[in-house]
C-alpha cells in the first residue's frame, strides 16, 4: 500500500511530465502572410520555434514589391481593415522602437525584427532569434498575435520606424489553436505603439 507521499510525489511527477509535454508540443506556431488589400498575390509563410535562446523566427514571403519592408509583431491577432485592425507593435514593456535580436527586450518592442529583404524576383526571407520571447505561457507571450509586412523599410526611428503602410499580415497560430487564450490580446490592448 502507497503512502500519501509516495501518491503525492507520483501525481506531481505525472502534472510535471502532463506540463512538458505540453510545453513541447506548443513549442511552434506559424503564420500565412496574405496581402491586406484583394489586388495583390503577396503571400508568405512565418515558422516561429521556442529556442533556449528566445524565439526563431523563420519568414519567406513572395510576390512582395523588391527592397526592404520593415517586420513587426503587432498587438492584436486581427488582419481585417488592411491589416489596421491589428493595432500598433506590440510593447507590452512600453520600451522605445528598436531591432530587438540586437537589442534585446530592454531596448525595443518585443516584435521589432527589423526589415525582409525581397529580391527582384519578389521573393525575400527573414531569420531571426527573439531573445525572451515565447508563444505561450510566459511573458511576452506572441501566439495569437499579428505579423505585418509594411510597404517601406524600418528606418528604427521613434516611435515606431516609419515604415508605412501595412501590405501583409497573418495571425501567428499555435498547431492546436484552442491553446491560444485571448489574454494575450487582452494583455496588450492598452500597450502598443500605433503604426
Amino acid at each position: 500500500m502507497k503512502t500519501n507521499t509516495q501518491k503525492l510525489i507520483m501525481l506531481s511527477a505525472f502534472m510535471a511530465s502532463t506540463l512538458l509535454c505540453a510545453n513541447v508540443w506548443a513549442a511552434n506556431a506559424t503564420a500565412s502572410i496574405k496581402a491586406t488589400d484583394g489586388s495583390s498575390s503577396l503571400s508568405g509563410l512565418i515558422k516561429f520555434e521556442e529556442k533556449p535562446g528566445g524565439l526563431q523566427v523563420q519568414a519567406e514571403v513572395e510576390n512582395a514589391p523588391a527592397g526592404k519592408h520593415g517586420f513587426h509583431i503587432h498587438e492584436k491577432g486581427d488582419c481585417s481593415d488592411m491589416g489596421k485592425a491589428a493595432g500598433g507593435h506590440f510593447n507590452p514593456h512600453t520600451m522605445q522602437h528598436g531591432f530587438t535580436p540586437k537589442d534585446g527586450l530592454q531596448h525595443a518592442h518585443v516584435g521589432d525584427m527589423g526589415n525582409i529583404e525581397v529580391g527582384s524576383d519578389g521573393k525575400g526571407k527573414l531569420s531571426v532569434v527573439l531573445p525572451g520571447v515565447h508563444l505561450t505561457g510566459q511573458d511576452p507571450s506572441v501566439a495569437g498575435l499579428a505579423v505585418i509586412l509594411h510597404e517601406k523599410p524600418d528606418d528604427f526611428s521613434q516611435p515606431t520606424g516609419n515604415a508605412g503602410g501595412r501590405i501583409g499580415c497573418g495571425v501567428i497560430s499555435l498547431e492546436d489553436e484552442s491553446t491560444v487564450t485571448a489574454a494575450n490580446n487582452a494583455a496588450s490592448s492598452d500597450k502598443g505603439m500605433h503604426d
